[in-house]
């Protein structure tokens, strides 16, 4: 392979798996946009690829069989071809008669990329691909892999398809952006050097999405990093927001509606205030985009403990979408700012407490291991209850309900310091224990966890009311 791939051991393993297994094969690879996918099925692959076609964004069915057949001619230059398929069923016929024709005694690959822009209106493009593997695929020694951006509609038009594809994948295979772990060791991959705290930063602006981290120099800081990428005015991630919501959704500009809206509360909001704020209706059309918008991962949905499944919270997830929202496109298209002048400023530390609780969020798996429950079985889900004549209003960020009759009720503090636990947060804490006790009507023992970037002050608050702390270095350890 001519570059490392970081981390994806498992995504790996079922890609060549399925290269030596004794049965045709289709092999679904789903992530979004910018994550890799196309870049993991290339490198395991190399050049066992008999065939590789990807979509064009907004081209009609024309424009995709004319991009099919230059495909076309690059993998069988000795078939030569007098005009374009007229349709996506003789485009495939004719693939299928190519494939027939090499002289492989090994699997042959097949990768298509993109399909959801290959599927323009009335194109009958899944039709064809159905047929052309139950009609040739599913007979051959053959690895079919499918990749798509817009993890929705693989899920909606292929893995759930009730017509000729209905059950055809053999192997679904998730990709999802790195984790801290995973972003260190790609960063010395890049000889990027950063300690985990400047690594921190950078992943609460961009996440951990590959392409986003691959605009990194090294010999900079985070934040001069930051700058370049973010506000410079040929920056990589100055416009991507709409450009990214617009390659994986028709119609995205609901999309952008919903984010917008989940972007003005950091607890996030309930589907009735979703309501209230777009003026949608509360109908199909809105649960269609949020579940678009929860595979696709832009935004979370945090089931309270003890709720109702309409009192779920929805959050946005998106480290890129938040910090866009929030600082970039406030300033207008042409402008330039010197970001590390703002990053002084209130509405940072206010954002920075937000965003690592996203980042903790997605390393629940490593909360765990720290708090030395990596094998007890869990449900994770928030709490909020509004004040009454009875009982004071709070909300937690994070429980960790476990079964073996304990919650950790956990608090997600960010500091550029050690932490220093007062009286006040005592109190905080306390109560929130005891709403919760008066609402859940819970009879196990309640810990409180404290999750921080730099540890905390060993002080009398924190010896006689912490029971757990876990810091930024655990995080890294998944």
């Amino acid at each position: 392979m001519e570059k490392q791939i970081i981390g994806r051991k498992p995504q790996i393993k079922s890609l060549e798996d399925v290269l030596t297994s004794s049965k045709p094969e289709m092999v679904a690879l789903i992530g979004r946009r910018r994550v890799g996918k196309t870049f993991l099925i290339r490198q395991v692959y190399e050049n066992r690829i008999d065939f590789e076609l990807t979509g064009l964004q907004d081209g009609n069915t024309k424009a995709q069989l004319q991009n099919f057949q230059i495909a076309f001619s690059k993998y069988f230059p000795q078939i030569e071809l007098s005009e374009n398929p007229e349709n996506w069923l003789a485009a495939f016929h004719q693939l299928s008669l190519a494939l027939d024709k090499l002289p492989k005694t090994e699997k042959m690959v097949v990768f298509i990329d993109e399909l959801p822009w290959l599927d323009a209106a009335k194109s009958d493009f899944i039709m064809a691909l159905g047929w052309f593997w139950n009609s040739w695929a599913s007979q051959k020694r053959v690895v079919l892999a499918i990749c798509g951006s817009s993890a929705s509609w693989m899920i909606k038009k292929i893995i759930n398809d009730r017509g000729g594809l209905h059950n055809r994948v053999t192997k679904l295979i998730m990709l999802y952006p790195f984790t801290l772990s995973e972003t260190e060791e790609y960063f010395k991959y890049q000889n990027i050097n950063l300690n985990r705290s400047l690594i921190l930063q950078i992943y609460m602006v961009m996440g951990g999405i590959p392409m986003y981290l691959d605009q990194m120099k090294s010999g900079l800081s985070a934040m001069q990093n930051i700058q370049e990428i973010c506000f410079e005015r040929d920056g990589y991630l100055k416009n991507e927001f709409e450009r990214l919501l617009s390659s994986l959704f028709k119609n995205y500009h609901h999309h952008v509606n919903i984010i917008r809206a989940l972007a003005t509360k950091n607890m996030g909001l309930t589907r009735s205030e979703i309501i209230s704020l777009t003026k949608y209706s509360n109908g199909g059309m809105l649960t269609e985009i949020l579940d678009e918008l929860e595979k696709s991962g832009f935004i979370m949905i945090q089931s309270g403990l003890g709720k109702r499944v309409k009192d779920s919270i929805y959050r946005l997830s998106d480290p890129y979408s938040l910090f866009y929202l929030t600082f970039i496109e406030p300033l207008g298209k042409n402008s330039v700012i010197e970001f590390t002048a703002m990053s002084d400023l209130p509405a940072w530390k206010t954002w920075c407490g937000y965003a690592f609780e996203n980042v903790c969020f997605y390393h629940l798996k490593a909360i765990k291991k720290a708090l030395g429950i990596a094998g007890v079985g869990t449900r994770t889900g928030s709490f909020y209850a509004k004040a009454t004549e009875e009982m004071t209003g709070t909300q937690i960020d994070l429980i960790i309900d476990r079964n073996d009759q304990v919650m950790n009720l956990c608090e997600v503090k960010y500091s550029v310091n050690e932490y220093t636990v007062t009286k006040k947060d005592v109190e905080n804490f306390e109560n929130k224990k005891r709403v919760l006790r008066y609402y859940s009507k819970t009879k196990k023992h309640i810990f409180t966890s404290l999750i921080t970037t730099n540890g905390v002050v060993n002080n009398a608050q924190r010896i006689n009311y912490i029971d757990h702390v876990v810091v930024l270095d655990d995080l890294f350890n998944d």
